[in-house]
């Protein structure tokens, strides 16, 4: 049985229902992956994940590796067994977080530099102590492996939003010979656990037309089992994210799955990009928003979709947060109850928030689903407009 399986593209859009599969369970497309970063979604535990059945989850090379290390992961036999979850996990392989640690040294006006880049590879700083660090794509491989998420990525340059063509050009070509290295030593072992592991490239090209394409070119040309759409453009600046879709999305085999990485600050980014023909995306926004009070709605009370609960105005409403949302909170806790929780500082209200938006986005991809596989995305979407 192959990796992925397409099972039926929508007649009217470019949206698609496949199916991953994988040693740990197989995984229904159009997918949104929780982020559990440190082998933890913030705020829940594994049996509250049971709950939502989201069939996979999200994990950070770069925080697995700084703590607790993926060699510890890799004594108790994999990040699976570690934290006590048997459903199918993706991690990122930290190029994205290394490229972070620069921006953020950058803003606050602070002399010297976190990260340093060269051929061949990355010299960075733990934000946690400031000890030095170094991934090469072979070394962010190997600790992948080590981890033994079911899904890796391959270790790129991820390029800023408004990076200039020179910047941009070489650093995509940087990527792709990293690229070649990722798939040469993933070869090496693709089962290091007992089990089969798959590696994703990454088409990077920020908001060059010219260079998107090249990359697309390249990294499908490459042996690796999906295709990510990397770079800060994607899930941040919304337009430019469709646009960059229909550049590449002709060069992709519909026989892989395809992974918008960064996804899901707003719901209805979700129904675009897979309207784009987009599987799978990552959002830490679900989580973060709910620890600030934030709630997903599917009514147009809000323009973006979301409520703050902690405003004076839902004290007394003693409604759910959606009427028709079949998750643990909203059908044993009112508006008025997640209010005074925030406002009497308690942690339950960061883990009732958490699970009302995790089971959103996931229900959300479920009906997007539904409405694929009979044809009718182009209205289900539509909707949400």
């Amino acid at each position: 049985m192959s990796f992925f399986e397409l099972i039926h593209e929508d007649k009217n859009t470019g949206a698609r229902a496949g199916i991953m599969h994988t040693e740990h369970g197989d995984i229904p497309t159009p997918a949104f992956m929780p982020v559990g970063t440190q082998a933890s979604v913030k705020t829940l535990d594994q049996t509250d994940l049971l709950v939502l059945d989201p069939k996979i989850i999200l994990a950070n090379n770069y925080h697995l590796h700084l703590r607790p290390g993926e060699d510890l992961i890799d004594g108790v036999g994999g990040l699976h067994k570690f934290m006590n979850w048997d459903r199918p996990i993706l991690t990122d392989s930290g190029g994205f977080q290394v490229f972070s640690l620069g921006i953020q040294k950058e803003q606050k006006g602070q002399q010297g530099k976190l990260v340093k880049i060269d051929e061949d590879g990355v010299k960075f700083r733990s934000h946690i102590d400031g000890s030095e660090h170094r991934f090469t794509p072979e070394s962010a491989i190997e600790c992948q492996h080590k981890i033994g998420a079911d899904i890796i990525m391959a270790f790129d340059e991820c390029t800023p939003d408004n990076a200039d063509y020179i910047y941009t050009k070489a650093a995509m070509e940087r990527t792709h010979r990293w690229a070649e290295r990722c798939v040469s030593e993933h070869q090496k072992n693709i089962s290091y656990h007992g089990y089969r592991q798959f590696l994703f490239g990454i088409i990077q090209g920020a908001n060059h037309e010219e260079l998107r394409q090249e990359s697309a070119k390249f990294i499908t040309g490459l042996d690796f089992d999906g295709i990510a759409i990397g770079g800060e453009s994607i899930g941040y600046n919304m337009e430019a994210t469709e646009n960059i879709l229909r550049l590449v999305m002709p060069f992709i085999s519909k026989n892989k799955p395809r992974y918008t990485m960064g996804v899901g600050l707003d719901p209805a980014d979700l129904l675009k990009v897979v309207a784009g023909g987009a599987d799978m995306f990552d959002c830490v926004a679900p989580t973060r928003l709910a620890r600030h009070g934030m709630v997903f709605v599917n009514t147009k009370e809000d323009p973006k979709r979301r409520l703050n609960i902690k405003n004076s105005a839902f004290a007394k409403d003693f409604s759910s947060i959606s009427a028709d949302c079949t998750c643990l909170t909203c059908q044993n806790y009112s508006r008025a109850y997640l209010h005074h929780l925030f406002n009497a500082g308690e942690l339950s209200a960061l883990r009732l928030a958490t699970i009302h938006n995790i089971h959103f986005m996931l229900e959300l991809m479920r009906q997007a689903r539904a409405a694929i596989l009979e044809d009718r995305y182009a209205e289900f979407i539509n909707n949400w407009q």
